[in-house]
């Protein structure tokens, strides 16, 4: 049928390549800022960045479609990658943004960060057309980026709540 075992190590990987897109991305931006202009320095960072989480996940993907596992949970790899694509892509956007944001500046200068738009919204676009009128897709765009951010945010902190645990130190035990 299905091997948790698995999937679980997957979406920990998923979790994992989250968190350092979104981490790399910011860092990288950073960096970047000490010696260029800000949306160079994004421009600079996030096609590699993206590319480098896209890479990732198929990967994960490829390992998991050679591998023994069940029919079943290669089903569950390949739907659970392709829901779940867009959302890791937009973990190094959202450091890019969340940048912008504390540095004041429109992220709508960027031109890594329009093309990644308008990929997506090539994507949205259509969806929002046959559900209804116009105004849905720019609804649903603020809906994925919230959803995008709280996946990637859940999928992390789920990762890191054992290590935290582990540094705060065993439970008290009851002595009687």
């Amino acid at each position: 049928m299905f091997n948790l075992g698995h999937l679980k190590r997957r979406f920990g990987q998923y979790a994992g390549l989250w968190v350092g897109g979104f981490l790399l991305s910011g860092a990288g931006i950073l960096i970047g800022m000490s010696f260029l202009e800000m949306m160079v320095a994004v421009d600079w960072v996030l096609p590699f960045l993206l590319g480098g989480v896209a890479l990732g996940l198929g990967i994960g993907v490829v390992i998991s479609l050679v591998s023994s596992q069940t029919v079943g949970t290669k089903l569950v790899v390949l739907v659970a990658a392709a829901l779940l694509a867009l959302p890791l892509l937009w973990a190094p956007m959202s450091a890019a943004v969340a940048i912008a944001f504390f540095a004041d500046r429109s992220i709508e200068y960027s031109e890594s960060y329009a093309a990644f738009q308008i990929a997506v919204s090539q994507v949205l676009f259509p969806l929002s057309q046959a559900l209804g009128d116009g105004e849905l897709f720019g609804w649903l765009w603020s809906l994925f980026q919230w959803v995008s951010t709280l996946i990637g945010l859940v999928s992390a902190l789920v990762n890191i709540w054992p290590l935290i645990r582990r540094v705060l130190g065993p439970e008290p035990t009851v002595e009687a």
